[in-house]
């Protein structure tokens, strides 16, 4: 019978063959341990990856999937084959620094309803900036807009300490997750329909439906290069996050409210579509539009998927949802800062 390992470290990778010289040397340097195994799940593929990895790497555990599943169903399968109590999803294009995994997997240890948890979230190239990806923890506004401690939209803010707490979060970032095992397999795992984005929101969401709580911790620190795979604002980029977000809001919104904030939502859509238009962005605006008709096509899947989460929800509002519209503060409002809806946020803690 095989031991069950206390982490298991599951880098997904895809042609990543150039990115392993750069950041697999501090991940294997910080991640030392009897109970902590490393591993590369390969996607399919065409470069030299896993050739690279058994000559150079061999410490390193290998899963051939054999082809491309995206980053859910590759994470899935990869996880299938995996015998651990903490399963860390991480980037192949992280740096991590010393005690990053100790001071994640520590939260874990005090408190029996957590079931994932995310370590600062840095930017590589600038790493006095929160980086896109998670930054200090992910949030979502009420109508399914994420953003996140040190970062709304794309405007990423220092590093000076300001979110050095550990806290309660919505959701942690699919660049550095800490999940439970045991929580990532009764949710279901990720949602392999997703292929890519915003499928670890989907993944806590669901999560925290069952009674679990998602969690942040300042005290263990990585760098992220991000935008390896699609780049920021690539119109594939925003046919997934605006397709994926639908996707992740009929599924999981209570049924209270979910007419009035789903309706809400598609009007806000379309506003973003028609400022697509007015700026002549014509793929962006094409991104928005296929997303919608990908939404319709899905909807006999989604309905099935809906009423699947609807009877395993023991929890129907979170606390770190953000009552109000993120998109109303950053534009109209010009918040540009975490901390400047931090006191609004801290009342429902």
């Amino acid at each position: 019978m095989t031991q069950t390992t206390k982490a298991a470290i599951v880098i997904l990778n895809w042609n990543g063959a150039q990115l392993f010289d750069t950041y697999l040397p501090s991940v294997i340097k910080n991640s030392t341990g009897n109970q902590v195994e490393l591993y590369v799940a390969d996607n399919g593929s065409t470069d030299h990856s896993i050739a690279h990895l058994q000559k150079k790497y061999p410490q390193v555990k290998i899963i051939d999937l054999g082809k491309n599943y995206g980053f859910a169903e590759g994470y899935n399968r990869a996880l299938q084959q995996i015998k651990a109590d903490i399963f860390v999803l991480l980037n192949s294009d992280v740096e991590v620094t010393p005690n990053w995994l100790e001071k994640c997997l520590s939260l874990f240890e005090n408190n029996p309803k957590m079931a994932a948890v995310q370590p600062k979230i840095l930017s590589y190239e600038k790493p006095h900036l929160f980086e896109y990806a998670g930054a200090g923890g992910g949030f979502i506004d009420k109508y399914g807009y994420p953003f996140c401690r040190g970062r709304i939209l794309n405007q990423m803010e220092p590093d000076v300490g300001q979110y050095n707490t550990a806290t309660p979060i919505f959701w942690a970032s699919g660049a550095c997750m800490f999940v439970k095992a045991e929580a990532f397999e009764k949710a279901g795992g990720l949602d392999s329909d997703f292929w890519a984005h915003m499928e670890e929101i989907d993944l806590c969401w669901r999560i925290k439906n069952l009674g679990y709580e998602v969690w942040y911790q300042p005290e263990s620190i990585v760098f992220h290069l991000g935008g390896g795979t699609l780049s920021y604002g690539s119109p594939q980029k925003i046919y997934l996050n605006f397709r994926n977000n639908l996707w992740m809001l009929f599924k999981n919104l209570p049924k209270y409210k979910f007419k009035r904030i789903f309706f809400t939502r598609m009007i806000l859509d379309g506003v973003a579509a028609v400022k697509f238009i007015a700026g002549f962005d014509f793929l962006e605006f094409w991104a928005v539009f296929k997303a919608h008709i990908s939404f319709y096509k899905m909807l006999p899947v989604l309905i099935r998927k809906r009423k699947a989460v609807q009877r395993q929800m023991v929890v129907k509002d979170h606390r770190e949802v953000y009552s109000k519209s993120i998109m109303w503060k950053f534009f109209i409002q010009k918040k540009r800062k975490f901390s400047d809806l931090y006191f609004e946020l801290d009342k429902k803690q």
